[in-house]
């Protein structure tokens, strides 16, 4: 094996975990919903084995030309950053944190150090695009920071870009980065601007996120000791803090962040790895309950598939998966815990995986893909 592409197709999920009782999300299949009702036109990813998952929901084909399976998250979490984290080889003991309310006196001395009034609105749980229809008004008129959080370990501040400029807005979330540790160890802190006027208010690509280091060597730390680099494509460089990632191109779509993984697939020969996060499916639609644009998100990046198979170099290795679920015809906006599928390329490798235990047999899969044995857990899919 000469270089790996994960692409993580952002909260895909295929189906609800044993545990996800204790999530609230019994019920809960990110792809079988949205095909149930839509139907997407995703015959290429059916061809590698999608539909042949278990439990998938979807179309089967006779002789699916990649390996196939799904895995579970032995992390107790639905969160983007332990989904990528487990991906490349950690189980986070004990998880994040996640809270319906931050203290007051939290909040208070987070305002202080930023040397503004200590006001700000919302501190609950709330879907991002409803909380600024709901509060945008009043943040435009009182200059005050929306907060809040979601079923998930985050802290979310959202501000108007004409109101709070983009640098203090991310000044604001880098000073909150630095408290939110220790006995409020939360896995992000994400900055959400947004544009328009009461009544038409809309959120901009300008989003940034802020993680905390790795708790532990990821597989990608291992392999930069050992000469191997990682290109990270979309938001990778911010779930891990730029640790084990040499080189970023911080796109913010999916089109965008799909050419860019196809050009370094064509032209890049630098790096043993291609980590590629295609955000829109969780952050534009999953979160927004718009189950027409979750398939129509399926629908283009399985146009784009063809392109990116024939990019691969003899020796290449891809692997397609998720790093949760975010069923957006569920009730909530929240990710839901789910297994994720995973799809490795090329025909050669072609087999039932089965259920896997970790996300980490991904790095187990890597790691002893590039001669250097086996990773501490996971097991490699070959």
């Amino acid at each position: 094996m000469n270089r790996v592409c994960i692409i993580v197709l952002d909260s895909v999920g295929i189906g609800a975990l044993p545990d996800a009782s204790e999530y609230g999300d019994v019920g809960a299949h990110t792809l079988g919903n949205v095909y149930a009702a839509c139907k997407p036109e995703i015959p290429n990813l059916l061809a590698i084995g999608l539909g042949n998952i278990e439990g998938s929901r979807l179309p089967q084909v006779e002789n699916p030309t990649a390996a196939f399976g799904r895995m579970a998250e032995k992390t107790r979490a639905k969160d983007t950053t332990s989904g990528h984290w487990e991906m490349t080889g950690i189980v986070v003991d004990p998880p994040f944190r996640v809270v319906e309310k931050f203290p007051n006196e939290m909040l208070e001395e987070w305002l202080k150090r930023a040397g503004r009034d200590v006001k700000w609105l919302g501190n609950l749980p709330a879907s991002g695009t409803e909380i600024i229809a709901r509060l945008g008004a009043e943040h435009m008129e009182t200059g005050a920071p929306i907060v809040y959080t979601s079923a998930d370990s985050v802290f979310q501040v959202a501000a108007h870009e004409r109101i709070i400029p983009l640098n203090e807005l991310y000044r604001l979330c880098e000073i909150a980065r630095e408290m939110l540790i220790d006995d409020l160890f939360m896995g992000r802190v994400i900055a959400r601007p947004f544009i328009g006027e009461a009544g038409a208010f809309s959120r901009t690509e300008n989003r940034k996120d802020y993680a905390v280091p790795p708790t532990g060597k990821t597989v990608l730390d291992a392999l930069e000791e050992r000469g191997k680099t990682t290109l990270g494509i979309g938001k990778i460089e911010d779930i891990f803090c730029n640790r084990g990632i040499s080189e970023a191109n911080h796109t913010k779509n999916n089109a965008d962040g799909i050419s860019a993984t196809i050009d370094a697939l064509k032209t890049d020969r630098k790096h043993a790895i291609i980590f590629t996060n295609l955000v829109d499916f969780d952050m534009k639609f999953g979160h927004r309950n718009d189950v027409t644009g979750y398939a129509k998100a399926l629908e283009e990046f399985d146009a784009k598939l063809p392109e990116i198979l024939a990019a691969l170099r003899p020796e290449d290795l891809l692997i397609i998966t998720a790093d949760h679920g975010c069923d957006p015809t569920t009730h909530g906006t929240d990710h839901t815990r789910e297994y994720v599928p995973v799809l490795a390329y090329p025909p050669a490798n072609a087999q039932n995986l089965g259920t896997r235990e970790t996300f980490a047999d991904i790095a187990a899969t890597i790691y002893a893909g590039f001669g250097f044995g086996a990773w501490d857990i996971g097991k490699s899919f070959f």
